[in-house]
């Protein structure tokens, strides 16, 4: 007989837990043998997926429990390495190869292999699912049929006993749904797995060992495909969706619970269905990587995205280069001098008099240029943070949801995003410092003044990090994070002074104003300082505490972003 390794009792789910809510499932009861595909079928809403997460652990069960080889579930989880998932869209780095992809998730999935053991393994893994010919192709240019083929290959990396897939066929046109349902039968015989699919087709139903139709979340059968038109009391296989509606879900399910133990002594195992490797699939132990291997495997893989991805790569050297233009625009004859008040010491009142109001005009320009000049490298640099990371977490979420189902810890994963954002932030900062002061020759430390605009855009950046973490879509943390740089201009106080309370209020979440405030404490030893303290609108504060203030917020984007990581987000 062939070991069962999946047990499903009574297992029924309600919509939030809650008893009195709707019901998504309802005392559903089965086993998953070895060896063996099986399929869940029924109409749209009835629960295919949701059984399929309550058994991948993503969602949980209201009653009822579930049994691996013996062991509760609901008391102890099963390792990552375990399970394999493949959602019904194919999640992979479009810009990396198909093989890539796959030694991406041999290196995140599995620890101790050398590059050699690596190469053979995504070798073998490219052979079993027919990918071979495509190792070298990027994923966006592979078709349909291949990115399931990659997504299967990247599931099998752990070598999981058990694979779950959520309509994997789906969209494909028959040859190619047929070879991918051939292949998992080959995934489930030679590694002796279990292998569920999701699937609504109809068609091909007898490449499957048992078939499991739902109906508004109850069974209504579950049993071997040969018998199953016989049960519904139809012709042929594609009848059943019609046949369905003509009971409730309760009366098929009390039908087949009355007949189910005829159908299962007539199913009787397939000679073919054991195992033909010397080791079964997941039984021997696959270690997962540290989170420094996993950060390394991250970051690495980061960079080559970033130098592959030719169009974001060309905007960002774009927008570091240009950016810095836009500021030295408006000095290229250089900053206003400070007028001198000298003549205003003789005795001559009316001379006295134009002379203060030729001060008090120069003094003016002047202040307000260098002000301004630092105000919008402020903003521009802060517009640079927002486009490093408004996307980073939230463009490739279920990328990362799928990593971490399999292992990936969110700490290795938020820990890769900002050495690779640093990095960003370090030559932004510095090439917009540096071209300024010198086409420009705008005056005060440089250092100081490289510090605080570093700041800013390490503190936007941080700050958009976490939005793209709490996201739902690429979109909507775009969108976001172009309006917190937005309103930092007005809400600095720079320009014209808010009210006393409003300012006092909205003064420290304003990165721009602690930026530009610290930036223009480099100027103390100059005599521009003088006049900028006549002419400024708002009161500066320290430096020691514009610098703080902006630590503790970049601090506070990186803890929301590492939050934001640790929250499921599969239906985003």
């Amino acid at each position: 007989m062939i070991r069962s390794m999946l047990e499903l009792r009574e297992v029924t789910v309600t919509a939030g837990g809650a008893p009195e809510a709707p019901v998504l499932l309802s005392g559903v009861t089965a086993c998953f043998p070895r060896g063996e595909v099986c399929a869940l079928l029924g109409p749209s809403g009835s629960g295919k997926t949701t059984l399929v997460r309550v058994i991948a652990g993503i969602a949980g069960t209201s009653t009822g429990s579930l049994h691996w080889e013996g062991t509760d579930l609901d008391l102890e989880d099963l390792p990552p390495s375990q399970i394999g998932y493949v959602p019904q869209f194919t999640i992979s780095e479009e810009n990396l190869t198909a093989e890539e992809n796959i030694l991406l998730a041999l290196r995140l999935r599995v620890a101790g292999l050398s590059g050699a053991a690596l190469g053979a393994r995504a070798a073998e893994l490219l052979d079993l699912t027919g990918l071979g010919s495509a190792a070298q192709t990027l994923s966006r240019h592979l078709s349909g049929g291949q990115r399931r083929r990659l997504a299967l290959s990247m599931e099998l990396a752990s070598e999981p006993p058990l694979l779950l897939c959520d309509e994997v066929t789906s969209g494909l046109d028959a040859r190619s749904e047929r070879e991918i349902l051939d292949l998992l039968r080959r995934v489930a015989r030679e590694g002796n797995r279990v292998v569920i699919v999701v699937t609504h087709g109809l068609r091909d139903l007898d490449a499957f060992d048992k078939i499991a139709v739902l109906s508004g979340g109850s069974l209504a059968y579950f049993g071997p495909p040969d018998t199953m038109a016989h049960y519904f009391r139809v012709n042929r296989p594609e009848e059943i969706f019609g046949r369905l509606p003509q009971r409730s879900a309760a009366e098929w399910h009390a039908s087949w619970n009355k007949h189910r133990t005829h159908f299962e002594s007539a199913d009787q195992p397939k000679p073919e269905t054991a195992g033909t490797n010397d080791h079964d699939a997941g039984d021997l132990p696959v270690v997962l990587p540290g989170a420094f291997s996993q950060f390394l495997t991250l970051t690495a893989s980061r960079w080559k995205i970033f130098f592959r991805d030719k169009g974001n790569f060309a905007l960002q050297i774009g927008l570091v280069l240009g950016f810095p233009l836009v500021v030295a625009v408006f000095a290229l004859d250089g900053l206003p001098a400070v007028p001198s008040l000298d003549a205003a010491l003789s005795g001559d009142v009316v001379r006295q008099l134009i002379e203060a109001r030729t001060f008090a005009e120069g003094a003016s320009k002047a202040g307000s240029a260098v002000s301004g000049l630092i105000l919008l490298q402020v903003i521009l640099l802060g517009l640079l943070g927002a486009n490093n990371s408004a996307r980073e977490i939230a463009g490739e979420r279920a990328i990362f949801e799928k990593e971490r189902f399999a292992g990936l810890k969110p700490s290795a994963y938020v820990g890769a995003k900002i050495s690779f954002l640093a990095v960003l932030v370090l030559v932004q900062s510095a090439w917009m410092t540096w071209f300024v002061r010198t086409v420009t020759g705008f005056p005060g430390d440089g250092w100081q003044q490289f510090l605080f605009f570093l700041l800013v855009n390490a503190t936007l950046t941080a700050t958009c990090l976490g939005i793209s973490a709490l996201a739902r879509t690429a979109d909507q943390a775009s969108l976001a994070s172009i309006y917190l740089v937005g309103f930092q201009l007005p809400l600095s106080g720079a320009v014209l002074a808010l009210p006393a309370g409003l300012d006092a209020a909205l003064r420290p979440f304003i990165a721009a104003y602690w930026s530009w405030s610290g930036a223009l404490q480099s100027l103390r030893e100059t005599r521009y300082y003088d006049v900028l303290e006549l002419v400024l609108p708002t009161t500066l504060s320290a430096a020691s505490l514009c610098l703080w203030v902006l630590i503790l917020h970049i601090i506070f984007g990186i803890f929301v972003a590492w939050l934001g990581c640790l929250r499921s987000a599969w239906d985003r």
